[in-house]
């Protein structure tokens, strides 16, 4: 077997060129496929921040590749049932009856849905976790102007899914 070559950058492109294709058919069976090529980009991001950490022969470090996609899979997982719980929270946050949504409602969780996943986490961080703009640019890693700009274009965006002249939609715009 092989070892990778010494200066880093070589190293990884050889690893890169050596794994992707690999560790992306990995992805795809596993996870969303849609999704397997963000997880392999996360991954190796990761491969590159840790590499004094990886193995110096070729398979072993492939191996090593691997686990970290695996363990990005598993991040996306637990990510997309953050976001299935958000949404059931959306849906269940005010009813009419027992058991009964309100036709308000059925429209916020349609047009929450319509929404980007970076859109959702803007408005949950404001609405759901109450934190203030600095906060919530501080849990995103960017300016608090930064977040207060993308919180304003994604209510802008949950506005657009709204039907016009819905309840809510006359409520969204009463708050900006």
């Amino acid at each position: 077997m092989t070892t990778l070559q010494p200066d880093r950058e070589g190293r990884f492109r050889a690893l890169y060129a050596d794994a992707y294709a690999d560790v992306l058919a990995f992805a795809q069976r596993r996870g969303q496929p849609d999704q397997a090529e963000d997880v392999v980009a996360e991954a190796f991001l990761v491969v590159w921040r840790r590499f004094e950490d990886a193995p110096r022969r070729r398979d072993d470090a492939r191996a090593w590749v691997f686990g970290i996609v695996r363990h990005c899979l598993l991040n996306a997982r637990r990510g997309q049932g953050r976001q299935d719980a958000l949404e059931v929270r959306v849906a269940s946050a005010s009813r009419n009856e027992p058991g009964e949504p309100s036709a308000e409602l059925i429209d916020l969780a349609t047009a929450w849905r319509r929404l980007r996943p970076a859109e959702q986490e803007v408005l949950a961080l404001a609405v759901f976790e109450d934190l203030t703009s600095a906060q919530a640019a501080r849990v995103l890693g960017i300016s608090a102007a930064t977040y207060r700009i993308r919180l304003m274009r994604a209510r802008r965006a949950l506005r657009g899914h709204l039907a016009p002249g819905a309840f809510l939609t006359e409520l969204m715009e009463a708050q900006s």
